[in-house]
């Protein structure tokens, strides 16, 4: 068996630093600047009502949208009128929401964008 794992993995010494590649990652950042992406995902935070239309926009717009509600908790009656504008526009755009974090952040998703409510790893 070990011979075995030896032809696939090799023997030897651990691999040294010197016989890594360096990547340029900015040849790959700029060549996916050149091209719009259909979706953005988007990230906000939310202290006041009236800050609600903008992250109702991108959302119209077919972006997902993650909230940072924390700041709302404080005022019950505000962070009450929040949510369900919230849930007004993902139902409006057959998207989805969902809170996460003990409700301290929110995402909503456009059309044909659906979030699980199934947990990955993390334990039972």
């Amino acid at each position: 068996m070990a011979k075995f794992l030896d032809s696939i993995l090799g023997k030897g010494s651990p691999a040294s630093e010197n016989e890594y590649m360096e990547l340029d990652l900015a040849a790959y950042e700029a060549a996916n600047d050149e091209e719009p992406a259909s979706m953005y995902v988007k990230i906000a935070s939310i202290a006041d009502l009236k800050e609600t239309p903008r992250i109702k926009d991108e959302i119209y717009n077919g972006n997902v949208v993650i909230v940072d509600v924390g700041r709302l908790k404080m005022d019950k009656i505000t962070y009450e009128r929040v949510l369900k504008d919230l849930r007004e526009v993902a139902k409006d755009v057959n998207g989805d929401i969902v809170g996460l974090g003990d409700q301290k952040y929110v995402i909503i998703t456009p059309m044909s964008v659906k979030i699980s409510r199934e947990k990955i790893g993390g334990g039972l």
